[in-house]
């Protein structure tokens, strides 16, 4: 494709760079963005350049936050007893906006797939562990709400299997979440269900 000037050809090269946007569409955003005032494409990069130097990662968690611990971890309002173990950031929104769960969560940062070469150690199931170490007698239970596939359910197991050793109840979310499905594709009503009829996990 041909551009008009160096400074679009650039510019379409960097936004083609992000997932699911092609030349064309890039070369569509760089026009309506040249079409705008200019003050919107400041406080688009102004709001991009923010995202990547001011955001953090929660301390307890793993939850993208502004701060030390992110706005789950912090809240006096939420049963710090309870931990949701997720897989990733998206399955924390999905379930929230369920508003079927009041705990805590735990963002493992993937899932147990020996074929991949990611093992227990390359996942934050040791940051799990320590945190619930370090709140004895604490956490009570934690929901395995992990996607219904061959590794969630190789990651379930294995969690299941030191969780109890350690004397903590382990449920899981039910399977009204479809088998091989991802959690943060599920509907809400769904997966509202599926964490308020958790089952122990066998």
């Amino acid at each position: 494709m041909e551009y008009p000037s160096k400074l679009i050809e650039n510019a379409v090269l960097e936004i083609s760079r992000l997932p699911g946007i092609g030349k064309k569409t890039a070369f569509r955003l760089v026009m309506h963005l040249l079409r705008t005032e200019e003050s919107a494409s400041v406080s688009l990069s102004d709001a991009i350049i923010k995202l990547r130097t001011e955001t953090r990662y929660c301390n307890n968690c793993g939850m993208v936050s502004e701060d030390v611990l992110c706005k789950y971890c912090s809240s006096a309002k939420r049963d710090h007893s309870l931990i949701c173990l997720v897989e990733d950031i998206p399955d924390v929104i999905a379930i929230e906006n369920t508003a079927q769960f009041q705990g805590v969560y735990h963002i493992l940062g993937g899932l147990i797939s020996p074929v991949n070469g990611i093992g227990p150690d390359d996942l934050r199931i040791q940051e799990l562990f320590d945190r619930i170490e370090s709140k004895k007698n604490t956490v009570k239970e934690v929901i395995l709400a992990l996607s219904p596939t061959m590794e969630g359910d190789t990651t379930a197991f294995y969690l299941n299997k030191k969780l109890s050793e350690k004397g903590i109840e382990v449920s899981t979310i039910a399977r009204g979440v479809p088998l091989g499905g991802e959690l943060e594709y599920a509907d809400e009503l769904t997966l509202g269900r599926s964490i308020v009829t958790r089952t122990k996990y066998d």
